[in-house]
């Protein structure tokens, strides 16, 4: 779900075809650089520190963008800080960076109840028909959400990413 998120802003803001730079796939947008790792997702932080050091950066500047199976699907999470919670590429970046204040954007994709025993076939598989068709729909609210982490303080960005959506009557 990050890369899809990368590919979809890239495809918004006409980014074009990326760089091959720092172990990735990179594109530089105004002020905002974007990276996919081409490393193993457990070693995707030494990718991120090479950007990070590169542009002298502060962990502050950082925004990890993943999927969780702990969200339900299309649930977003913004946090500035904190452990890496199980997944093993923010724990990556945390090691590299030396710090646990490194904010990240949670993508829920869920958990299905059968295949819990093949997390690593789950997370690595295809959305469903329904995930399919809500997909665009979450891209755009990801979109948003780095929007808010972009052009507002992370306390407040946090407050409008984390709100619960109103039911509707």
């Amino acid at each position: 779900m990050g890369w899809a998120a990368v590919d979809y802003w890239v495809q918004n803001h006409s980014l074009g075809k990326p760089a091959s730079k720092f172990r990735g796939e990179f594109w530089r947008d105004r002020d905002c650089v974007l990276l996919k790792p081409l490393t193993y997702m457990n070693l995707s932080g030494m990718a991120v520190r090479e950007v990070f050091d590169f542009y002298k950066m502060t962990s502050a500047d950082v925004l990890v963008v993943y999927d969780d199976i702990a969200l339900p699907y299309g649930q977003l999470r913004l946090r500035a800080k904190g452990s890496a919670g199980g997944h093993k590429g923010l724990a990556s970046v945390v090691a590299c960076l030396g710090t646990l204040e490194v904010p990240r954007l949670r993508i829920g994709i869920g958990e299905n109840e059968n295949r819990r025993a093949s997390r690593v076939g789950w997370v690595l598989g295809h959305l469903n028909g329904q995930e399919m068709d809500s997909l665009p729909d979450v891209l755009k609210n990801v979109e948003d959400a780095i929007d808010a982490w972009l052009s507002l303080d992370v306390e407040r960005a946090m407050s409008k990413v984390n709100a619960k959506p109103r039911k509707e009557e």
